[in-house]
């Protein structure tokens, strides 16, 4: 299960006493922060959680699975997460 932008507000409302509408107002404006940084191509890197970073796509060949017809698909950009070591040795149970 996931956890939602919800959760993540309670979350913060329970461990640092803010209230709930403040909670709200800095997850908002954080994932606004974030949002703003990666459309203009810039990475964002949150030292012991991990990188986010803009990639290009090219265009490339693909096929639609339900008719067989090759079809062109157009650039793209796409955001990549890459995993700090602390958070990778945290998620595989090797924690210091």
């Amino acid at each position: 299960m996931a956890v939602t932008k919800e959760k993540i507000i309670t979350n913060v409302y329970e461990k640092t006493g803010l209230s709930k509408s403040r909670a709200r107002e800095v997850v908002e404006n954080l994932l606004e922060i974030f949002k703003d940084t990666l459309a203009l191509e810039e990475n964002i890197l949150v030292s012991g959680f991990g990188k986010f970073v803009v990639k290009r796509k090219r265009p490339r060949r693909g096929r639609n699975p339900q008719t067989n017809e090759d079809l062109q698909l157009r650039a793209r950009k796409v955001v990549v997460f890459k995993t700090s070591g602390v958070l990778r040795r945290k998620i595989n149970g090797e924690e210091d």
